[in-house]
């Protein structure tokens, strides 16, 4: 079940779910709509390799926006940082923002029970779009989960991406390979 906006402002009081910075008037219905962070990142090489680190270029959105185009990924980051502990948080793109061919996660857009920090972003645009930080960019949702978490992400000796930061992070693959 999807939690409804009274549910989520009792899941905050409560301390079960914490949105930094939060906005009564950003809460929708069922949902709470994030804002795209003041950094972006780009890979800094145009063939990426799973098994290795790619190195990225971290960059500030300047005040009259940046212009994303087609056949790029752009790292953006939430200006939100959120933590979810009995709730499994899904973070998708705001129809606005589909409306414009902006796709902000290829893949990503599920968190765990336990994540704590600023969700990054996988930018991709289908036409040339002008985006600005600051504008809404994606709304959360949170599930219900069924039975008690053994082990909640921010406390998984191997998650990637527990370390908190306000920049975008790459992709962390690699460490999936192990030392070579």
């Amino acid at each position: 079940m999807i939690l409804s906006d009274k549910q989520i402002l009792r899941e905050m009081k409560s301390g079960s779910i914490v949105i930094r910075p939060f906005s009564r008037k950003h809460l929708g219905s069922n949902s709470y709509d994030v804002h795209l962070g003041d950094w972006l990142a780009m890979y800094t090489h145009e063939i990426l390799d799973a098994r290795r680190h790619n190195k990225v270029r971290q960059f500030r959105i300047p005040p009259e926006g940046l212009m994303l185009v087609p056949s790029k990924l752009y790292l953006g980051v939430t200006k939100e940082y959120t933590e979810t502990h009995r709730h499994v948080p899904f973070l998708e793109g705001k129809s606005s923002i589909g409306r414009l061919g902006i796709d902000i996660h290829a893949t990503a857009g599920k968190g765990d029970v336990g994540f704590c920090n600023t969700w990054t972003l996988e930018i991709s645009v289908r036409q040339p779009v002008r985006i600005y930080a600051g504008m809404p960019i994606g709304q959360l949702i949170y599930f219900e989960i069924s039975g008690e978490v053994e082990i909640p992400y921010s406390r998984k000796r191997g998650a990637k991406y527990r370390r908190k930061t306000t920049r975008p992070v790459e992709s962390m693959m690699w460490k999936n390979f192990g030392k070579r």
